[in-house]
């Protein structure tokens, strides 16, 4: 990762997200070749630290320390940006989010050869508003939980409510969306959504045939969206 730092430091340095991998390149054209291929766990290294921020053409660049009347740069971990997220009544909105945290951005960001998203905005929104469940329940990264929906508090997502009463909130919440995910798709939004767990991570965990996966969490955030009522 050293060398992919430095080279990254370099003036007009960036990375291109092609299919599965990252190309490092230098300049705009294209036709050259790049000069180091990466694969997600070294761009996830290198979103980690030294820290990356979107480019304005496209792809990565490495954050660098702001100058004095500057906005600050990118910090290690964090790359700024914005994501679809769905409001309670089912209505998308756009807000400033960090897309290294979230496996679902990070999948929201990528493209087949055609240039298709891999997701649409309505399944990442139905993937990250699950994920905002898991978070608000406290259990980001826990697969052991029983998620059997408990009665349902009449507080819902209300702010009124106690912070034991708005995680049991949001982990009924949990339980009535893997529910109508049901069998064989439910499980892979536990682990990417809830766990945090990369694709093919999830792929392998589940005993799913190799690039399977994104088949499958397709399907299983379509359901979801259906079940949010999205539009």
């Amino acid at each position: 990762m050293n060398r992919a730092a430095a080279l990254l430091a370099r003036p007009d340095a960036w990375l291109e997200a092609a299919g599965e991998a990252y190309l490092l390149r230098v300049g705009p054209d294209r036709r050259r070749r790049p000069l180091l291929r990466l694969d997600e766990a070294a761009f996830a290294a290198l979103a980690a630290d030294p820290g990356l921020k979107p480019r304005g053409q496209g792809g990565y660049v490495l954050a660098r320390p702001p100058a004095a009347d500057a906005a600050p740069a990118a910090r290690p971990g964090v790359i700024d940006g914005e994501r679809v997220v769905a409001e309670a009544n089912g209505r998308l909105v756009t807000r400033r989010a960090n897309l290294g945290e979230s496996p679902i951005a990070w999948l929201a960001r990528r493209r087949d050869p055609q240039g298709r998203p891999w997701l649409t905005p309505l399944q990442a929104a139905a993937g990250e508003r699950l994920r905002d469940d898991f978070m608000r329940a406290g259990t980001v990264g826990r697969l052991t939980m029983a998620w059997d929906a408990g009665p349902r508090s009449r507080g819902g997502r209300g702010r009124g409510l106690e912070p034991a009463e708005r995680a049991r909130a949001a982990k009924d919440r949990i339980a009535h969306a893997l529910d109508a995910a049901g069998p064989g798709l439910r499980e892979i939004l536990e682990r990417v959504c809830g766990a945090g767990s990369a694709l093919d991570a999830a792929e392998r965990a589940l005993g799913l045939p190799r690039r399977s996966g994104k088949t499958v969490l397709v399907l299983a955030l379509d359901r979801l969206a259906g079940h949010y009522r999205l539009k």
